[in-house]
């Protein structure tokens, strides 16, 4: 995955230790919220909706129509915030930690064809909800959450 240059400038500082980010979630929806786009991840062959890092001072709703964009060639509309969570902490194989603060939004497809845009992905789709591919809990419950009405949902401690 590309690591933005703050992150690396961040590193170069700190090293390995524990980093607080904060990143969002894009559950991209056709217009009949039927299907969901996805990725399956470079790095680790997961299947994910599009996630990234949001830049300094960038707004976490452009963060996540960037990421959209970069990862999938798609550009999406982002209609509400749906969770918000905290991720374990992660350690890298380099030995970097981090946790990351997730703001997961409700998005809605606007156009583009899917397809592996940057390397981030190998795979980028769409997926029937009552057919998705195999994934962890957590971003599983990011999916539902944007698949509900009402306001954002967090995630009890």
């Amino acid at each position: 995955m590309a690591v933005p240059d703050f992150v690396l400038e961040l590193r170069e500082r700190i090293g390995h230790a524990p980093l607080w980010l904060s990143g969002v979630t894009a559950v991209v929806l056709d217009d009949a919220r039927e299907r969901v786009l996805l990725i399956r991840r470079a790095d680790n062959g997961a299947w994910t909706p599009v996630t990234g890092i949001i830049d300094p001072g960038e707004q976490p709703a452009v963060a996540a129509a960037r990421e959209a964009l970069e990862e999938t060639g798609v550009v999406i509309r982002v209609a509400r915030l749906a969770s918000t969570s905290v991720t374990p902490d992660i350690m890298y194989e380099n030995g970097d930690r981090s946790r990351y603060l997730d703001l997961t939004f409700e998005c809605r497809y606007v156009s583009g064809a899917p397809h592996p845009a940057d390397g981030e992905a190998s795979e980028v789709g769409w997926y029937r909800l009552d057919s998705l591919p195999p994934m962890t809990d957590e971003m599983r419950w990011r999916i539902d959450t944007a698949l509900e009405d009402g306001p954002a949902r967090f995630l009890p401690a």
